[in-house]
């Protein structure tokens, strides 16, 4: 982990603001692995040095994690599943930390999926309006007309089992394998319960297979029930969406 200047490391600790850390330092209250520190620019490693205020030590910040994960079918993307279904949870053997699901994908489809136990990014990705694209890549039954297809990309109204109807958001679609039974990739700014399901259905096309490749920056790049963590990089692009 590249090394932080101390009063970055003491403000996000929630001790005191960057202003009050700096006051910290310059007054000497400040220690660094038991020696007083007295520069500014000091930096130091929040996860392996030991900081201290007055004598006492720095609260250790919460160790966040960050996953790809290639969810297949036949798994529910929840903690857990009052039916007994699999559920992501179970392809995250090994890792140490308690992370969870940020957004879903219903149990038919496939693809990537964010696991984290980072709440704020996961908030901040899946909260109304945050307009984070997400590209699937997406099989139909059927060939739809070109004019299907622009009713989908300007936004068509859906209907949920509860019997709300919703307009949907402007998509991007576009034909990557044409065929009996193409494949579209399409890129949504939400993600409503079954909504590319629905979308498709509204215009009289039933959808095969689903599979999502990206969200946001982050691209799909490990084998069906496999994960990786996130670099650093990939972590701070996705905070900036």
């Amino acid at each position: 982990m590249p090394l932080e200047r101390l009063q970055k490391i003491i403000a996000a600790s929630g001790v005191a603001s960057r202003r009050k850390a700096e006051e910290l330092i310059t007054a000497h209250r400040v220690t660094l692995n038991g020696e007083v520190v007295t520069e500014l620019g000091t930096k130091a490693d929040p996860d392996r040095d030991k900081i201290s205020i007055d004598g006492t030590p720095l609260p250790r910040r919460e160790q966040f994690l960050y996953f790809a994960l290639y969810k297949p079918k036949g798994y529910v993307t929840t903690v857990s599943d009052p039916q007994g279904r699999p559920t992501v949870m179970d392809l995250m053997r090994g890792v140490a930390e308690r992370v969870y699901p940020v957004g879903r994908l219903d149990y038919a489809s496939e693809g990537l999926l964010l696991m984290t136990n980072d709440g704020a990014l996961a908030q901040k990705l899946t909260k109304a309006g945050s307009h984070v694209p997400k590209t699937y890549l997406v099989k139909v039954s059927g060939k739809p007309a070109e004019k299907a297809l622009a009713r989908l990309r300007s936004g068509i109204t859906i209907e949920f089992d509860d019997g709300r109807r919703v307009k949907t958001s402007p998509a991007s679609i576009r034909l990557v394998e044409d065929a009996a039974n193409p494949w579209y990739e399409v890129v949504l700014i939400e993600g409503r319960n079954r909504q590319i399901r629905r979308m498709f259905d509204r215009v009289g096309h039933h959808v095969e297979k689903i599979r999502r490749i990206k969200l946001g920056t982050l691209s799909l790049d490990v084998p069906p029930g496999k994960f990786r963590p996130l670099t650093r990089q990939e972590v701070d692009q996705l905070r900036s969406l």
